[in-house]
């Protein structure tokens, strides 16, 4: 299979007619007929941007005529020793050669000369000889890049082979039969299709049994995560965390669970029949869910909460599993080893969900406030997972995710008995192409790569958020978006980690008193601020921008974002954000601005919108905006949504059993007005957050039920910009109206 890496030649010369000019090229045409692409350019540029091109390159050549080399402190030796040093620290291996004339490596200083594979003498050697020593080191160094599966995958692409086993499209072929078919095969591509394999193919190994390229791509990753074992996950992080919990949790036992979980835990609650006993997360008004206090983490509190459980109180034995959301969705960190000191050896299995997080391993900024890495102490009884979407931080594909696994100095996993947990929830048919994604993910973190990339994720960053302050500083005297984080962006210090620890009381974050060092903000999450309320729940009183708004306008002018809150969204700076796409964020967030203040008219800034809901046409985006914020105040849903979630929960049943009675239909539908009281066969999850408000077995209580209400009555205003809540079901009566039940045990 052919892939297009040139070699690349950095040569002032390189168009020139004089004579380093003809030779140059000489040696550039003799390496194209040993079939390379070569790339010849006349300067460094910008030394950066272009080092980042060793990404797409088999090979650098830089050449230095005579009289450049005068001295070592000469212009051109520091140029040459600044792009030298920009290509390793994200690339060890890449060949770099110097081409000269006359000149030796005497010439070139240590600290330069001991990152080159060699030195070429432009007229000792014919172009010819010297082309085909380049293109072998080239060759060497290309082949020496794929990961196993990787390897392995794209040699049975290439090699031919009649396909008679499952999927039916027999790599591609059942496609090119239909016209919609060849749209598609178009669209993907030969090779795609031609890897999309069943677990027929001896070669590849065995996704189930983790054996062959499968096997040895995992342990790979495992050495490159620092891990004790590691395995793939095709379903995403929500099987991921099945897996770890069918691994380990029985029905009837007691499970320690951050009430800030995913979904995907509270499904296994369901699944597993055990006994939730839940730790309660802080929350500001903005509607940002900060991190549990620490005083939840110790164990004394944890048997309280135990003992006061009507059903968890019943149980003997210790927990099975701590669950903890690591990190937050806005990106709140825990330090772990002060949790794994406190719980090592009272709960068995200590699982953090690092969704999040994969990136954290690869850059000492983020120290102890991650699961796993690299010279990190074990727990002497307790065993340590986490589980890691790669497909959200790193470069996976959508539903790429791994499993990390720490064992404990007298508790080592049973790899037989973690697989029959595995093969209950992976498919017996996975996405190959999935698997070579999380194979490539962990090959790009290899270092220095790894280092490089998430350095580059914080330093976008962290620009983006100068951008937007200076924007403020300048435009927003009137009024601006903000980013939430710490007051002081000042060059001096931001990026060390003590700038982004929530201490106690600071009133940016408005989780109260905090234990110093226990909890840390990541800085490539960023939540945007939009105008009209503040950290302690108070609207303003003139106006308002609700972020609903916002991010609609944003999405029809190209910018996804990832969540959306009442007056705030979310951001990701991922291994894949670039300068053009933050840029691009702010530009838009000043049209915003600028569409606001002069009221244009929604058919012209949101026609996409306006022609799904013609009711706004006349309207104008700041009357938008100002209708939708007073109704928020009126209702004073800041707060509504903080009390909601902070409200006393009460396990009526256990989740299995409230579960249990929906698949027998021993359930009614029942009204918002008429919930009080009742307790819940199914998970109500209001978006914005997307985090369970309630889980089965739990009653309603007066304050979800005004929340409800709410809901439903703003949903029918305002049309287009409903608040989703999963587990509520609706239905149109005959007059047309709209109604919400919920399904609750009878």
């Amino acid at each position: 299979m052919r892939f297009h890496f040139p070699i690349i030649i950095i040569d002032e010369d390189f168009r020139s007619e004089n004579a380093s000019g003809l030779g140059i090229r000489a040696l550039a045409d003799a390496i194209q007929a040993e079939g390379m692409e070569v790339l010849g350019v006349t300067s460094y540029g910008d030394l950066s941007s272009f080092a980042q091109q060793q990404s797409r390159a088999s090979c650098f050549i830089l050449s230095l005529d005579d009289e450049e080399l005068v001295s070592e402190e000469e212009e051109t030796i520091a140029e040459l020793r600044g792009f030298v040093q920009e290509i390793r620290c994200r690339n060890a291996e890449i060949p770099i050669f110097l081409h000269g004339e006359t000149r030796t490596s005497r010439h070139i200083p240590n600290d330069v000369l001991r990152e080159l594979h060699g030195f070429i003498h432009m007229y000792e050697d014919t172009p010819e000889f010297i082309a085909r020593y380049l293109v072998r080191e080239a060759k060497t160094y290309l082949e020496s890049l794929p990961p196993p599966f990787f390897r392995a995958l794209t040699h049975y692409a290439a090699d031919g082979s009649y396909s008679w086993h499952c999927p039916g499209h027999s790599g591609g072929v059942a496609f090119l039969k239909s016209p919609v078919g060849q749209m598609f095969h178009q669209f993907f591509g030969e090779n795609m299709l031609r890897a999309d394999v069943c677990n027929a193919v001896e070669e590849l190994g065995q996704l189930l049994d983790h054996t062959g390229p499968v096997a040895a791509s995992e342990r790979n990753a495992a050495r490159i995560f620092n891990c004790d074992h590691l395995y793939f996950v095709t379903n995403g992080t929500s099987t991921s965390n099945k897996i770890v919990w069918h691994s380990t949790v029985a029905p009837g036992d007691i499970v320690v669970v951050d009430r800030n979980c995913h979904k995907s835990v509270l499904h296994a609650i369901v699944m597993t029949g055990a006994i939730p006993v839940f730790l309660m997360p802080t929350r500001n008004n903005y509607g940002i869910i900060g991190p549990i206090p620490k005083s939840e983490f110790e164990w004394d509190n944890i048997q309280k909460k135990i003992a006061a459980h009507p059903f968890a109180s019943q149980v003997k034995g210790k927990p099975r599993v701590l669950t903890i959301t690591q990190s937050t969705y806005d990106g709140v960190l825990y330090n772990v080893e002060a949790i794994k000191e406190e719980l090592d050896g009272k709960i068995d299995t200590l699982h953090f969900d690092e969704a999040w997080l994969p990136h954290a391993a690869f850059h000492d900024f983020y120290g102890d406030y991650h699961a796993i890495g690299a010279d990190r102490p074990r727990c002497k009884e307790s065993m340590v997972f986490s589980t890691q979407s790669t497909h959200k931080l790193l470069a996976g594909l959508s539903q790429a995710s791994q499993i990390l696994v720490q064992d404990a100095e007298n508790n080592r996993l049973d790899r037989d008995i973690f697989n029959e947990s595995y093969l209950m929830h992976t498919s017996t048919s996975p996405q190959y192409a999935i698997i070579a994604s999380c194979d490539v993910a962990a090959a790009m973190m290899e270092e220095p790569g790894g280092t490089a990339l998430v350095e580059e994720s914080i330093a976008e960053a962290l620009d983006f958020r100068r951008a937007m302050r200076k924007v403020d500083e300048e435009w927003g005297a009137d009024w601006w978006f903000k980013v939430w984080g710490p007051d002081d962006l000042s060059e001096e210090g931001i990026e060390e980690r003590e700038a982004w620890m929530l201490k106690a009381g600071d009133r940016w974050h408005g989780f109260g008193n905090l234990e110093p060092g226990f909890n840390m903000l990541d800085p490539i999450k960023a939540t945007i601020i939009t105008p009209g309320l503040d950290v302690d729940g108070d609207f303003a009183e003139d106006f308002g921008i609700p972020a609903a708004i916002v991010t609609k306008y944003l999405a029809e002018h190209g910018v996804i974002v990832e969540k959306c809150g009442l007056y705030s969204f979310f951001i990701m700076f991922t291994i894949g954000i670039t300068k053009g796409r933050w840029n691009t964020m702010v530009t838009e967030l000043q049209q915003f601005k600028d569409d606001y203040d002069k009221n244009h008219p929604l058919w012209k800034v949101l026609p996409e919108f306006v022609a799904k809901n013609p009711r706004y046409e006349r309207m104008g985006l700041r009357d938008l905006c100002k209708q939708i914020h007073e109704v928020y105040k009126a209702n004073d849903v800041a707060r509504l949504t903080t009390e909601m979630y902070l409200s006393n929960m009460e396990p009526a049943m256990k989740p299995s059993d409230a579960f249990a009675r929906m698949a027998h239909r021993e359930i009614e539908r029942v009204s918002i007005d008429e919930l009080e009281g009742r307790v819940t066969a199914m998970l109500v999850t209001p978006y914005p957050p997307g985090i369970p408000l309630l889980i089965p077995g739990e009653r309603f209580n007066r304050k979800i039920v005004n929340y409800l209400k709410f809901a439903r009555d703003f949903n029918e205003r305002f049309p287009g910009f409903e608040t989703d809540i999963h587990g509520l079901v609706k239905s149109v009566d005959d007059a047309g109206k709209v109604r919400y039940y919920v399904d609750c045990v009878k």
